[in-house]
């Protein structure tokens, strides 16, 4: 991955890298291999590899802060798997909710991911996106839900205080990870998930 950005961005000039990882992250540094890519991220010095200074997040994490609007926001993406944040006043809580158990002992991903959507269809799929956005932003306490990944384009009618977000909001998140200048509502990761 490090080879390729490189190639891709030999002409470029950067003084900083945001990555916005699959996967649990602590102190700005992936906890496990991911389950949908190669090896070789667990101990890996990016900024050593890039060198220049790197922050590491989670990517549902960096999507939703680039989404984020004020208040109390739940993000969920809806891809591969299940990618969850919460962002309360400002503060990035990164979450892991895609592997809760949460119906014949299968987990909220087995149902709202992928798999979930292969095996049951788009109706059945859809009916249960909604309930799990709804069961969560009650549990949770949002003011709002943003979707994203790229199965939530699928949804036909979205309930009220639910809206898509749009994939090109983590690099806007990439930018508030570094630079006040673009984080004009001075969100914070919370220190468990930020170098």
């Amino acid at each position: 991955m490090v080879r390729d950005v490189k190639n891709a961005t030999r002409n470029w000039e950067y003084t900083a890298v945001s990555i916005g990882y699959p996967g649990p992250v602590r102190q700005g540094k992936p906890l496990a291999e991911p389950h949908n890519l190669g090896a070789g991220w667990v101990g890996h010095d990016f900024e050593k590899a890039f060198g220049c200074p790197v922050r590491i997040v989670n990517d549902a994490a960096m999507q939703a802060l680039g989404s984020y609007d004020g208040g109390r926001m739940l993000f969920l993406g809806l891809g591969t798997g299940l990618g969850s944040a919460l962002i309360v006043e400002g503060v990035v809580a990164p979450m892991e909710l895609a592997h809760l158990p949460y119906r014949k002992g299968r987990t909220y991903e087995d149902y709202i991911g992928l798999r979930g959507l292969e095996r049951m269809g788009k109706a059945k799929w859809r009916r249960h996106v909604l309930a799990v956005i709804d069961q969560f932003r009650r549990a949770l306490e949002a003011d709002y839900v943003v979707l994203g990944g790229g199965n939530s384009r699928l949804l036909k009618s979205l309930p009220d205080g639910v809206r898509l977000g749009a994939n090109s909001n983590a690099f806007l998140g990439g930018f508030r990870l570094w630079n006040d200048t673009h984080n004009p509502r001075n969100v914070r990761i919370r220190s468990s998930s930020r170098r």
